[in-house]
């Protein structure tokens, strides 16, 4: 059976394939101090590093993984945070993964995130962290819903009452988006939820 959830005016057909997309985390972006697991859909920042190899794609800088998945088009899926907080986002595969902050998810002009900590939200693009004033209220889970070709990426609160709108960017998007994880709080970890 289908839940159908009205936020405005859009309606997400939640457990039904229609926008929805099931995303997989990709090793070779991972930071050392992550660790994946669930079939690499949930990342957990501990306290040691990880032998990982070197790779070209891999963040050495920040404790970040994106999917390996691209999105276009309309697409939405959730994720569910556990720890101290979490950072959610979507990043331009340019992103730079060996160096400083410009490395750094919400950092730069490719990246939008969603920051998620216990008592507040805020996000972050070009550096520019905005708060938003509504409570977390206990949920862990966010939903996220990028329409590529209207330049909208739309972040949500989810829980039993269903979607609470959070903040939408607007852009003119000129590449393909990668879902991206950082987990600046170690004993953290972010698990990509399965819809359908």
């Amino acid at each position: 059976v289908c839940s159908y959830i009205k936020v405005k005016t859009l309606t997400f057909n939640l457990g039904c394939p229609a926008d929805s997309c099931q995303l997989t985390l990709d090793p070779n972006t991972a930071h050392r101090a992550l660790s994946l697991s669930g079939g690499n859909r949930k990342a957990t920042r501990g306290g040691e590093d990880h032998p990982y190899p070197d790779h070209p794609e891999r963040f050495d800088g920040w404790p970040q993984v994106l999917c390996r998945e691209s999105l276009t088009g309309r697409c939405y899926w959730e994720a569910e945070w556990d720890g101290y907080g979490a950072l959610i986002g979507v990043t331009y595969k340019g992103i730079g993964r060996k160096g400083g902050s410009d490395c750094r998810l919400g950092a730069n002009d490719k990246s939008w995130i969603l920051h998620c900590d216990p008592d507040s939200y805020s996000v972050r693009h070009k550096n520019k962290r905005t708060f938003i004033p509504i409570e977390p209220s206990g949920s862990h889970r966010v939903g996220v819903y990028l329409d590529w070709g209207a330049g909208a990426l739309s972040f949500y609160r989810v829980s039993s009452d269903g979607l609470t709108p959070l903040y939408r960017f607007t852009s003119s998007f000129t590449e393909l988006l990668y879902p991206g994880i950082y987990l600046y709080y170690t004993n953290s970890s972010v698990s990509l939820c399965m819809l359908g």
